[in-house]
């Protein structure tokens, strides 16, 4: 029912978001685009196995949305850093049935793209922006299948929560790979640790 879709680096600029990205990964981002209905914009990179990375931030020539911007946006400070996971589903509606503190869905798409997106009425993920934003393509390709890949591969994506219990209990039993570890720590974070031709590189 879940499978792990993007990776989302979240900076006060996209310029910071980009570099953060850059300098962890070794990879350049291509362009992207901007998101008007939360008025964020972002950058992308391709990874293998139909996945992907986004570097996102608010666009600062975008007007202030109608409602709270994704990704917890509104109060978002300090460096740049892997924020948030993407988890793609067949039915946005079953799934927020399954798990309704992912949100609500919502309509969006920009030019060849459509998708549907759990949004939190408030704009903050779950359990301190580490439970996984929901997404449902309606795109026949979505990004991660059309961007060209970097050679970069996620191994491991480590959710670190002191109620990581109840975050395996939630959504462990959902993932059709087991490329998510939930770990008990006092600080809410997310790691990645991503390889290419034998070489690891960490993504936080």
């Amino acid at each position: 029912m879940l499978r792990l879709d993007h990776l989302v680096v979240a900076g006060e600029t996209l310029e910071e978001a980009v570099a953060h990205a850059e300098a962890s990964l070794g990879l350049p981002m291509q362009n992207g685009g901007k998101h008007a209905r939360f008025g964020t914009h972002n950058r992308v990179a391709g990874l293998d196995r139909g996945h992907y990375l986004e570097a996102i931030a608010i666009d600062p020539g975008a007007p202030p949305p109608e409602a709270p911007r994704w990704f917890g946006f509104d109060t978002f400070r300090g460096p740049a850093r892997l924020a948030a996971w993407v988890c793609r589903v067949p039915d946005l509606d079953a799934a927020v049935a399954r798990l309704p503190m992912a949100g609500c869905p919502v309509e969006m798409s920009r030019g060849r793209l459509e998708w549907r997106m759990a949004v939190p009425e408030d704009g903050a993920l779950p359990f301190d922006g580490v439970f996984p934003a929901l997404i449902e393509w309606r795109s026949p390709v979505p990004p991660g299948t059309s961007l060209s890949s970097t050679g970069l591969a996620i191994d491991r994506l480590e959710v670190a929560h002191p109620e990581a219990a109840e975050l395996s209990r939630l959504l462990t039993p959902l993932f059709d790979e087991q490329v998510v570890l939930f770990r008990p720590e006092t600080v809410p974070a997310l790691r990645a640790a991503l390889s290419s031709d034998g070489r690891a590189r960490i993504l936080q």
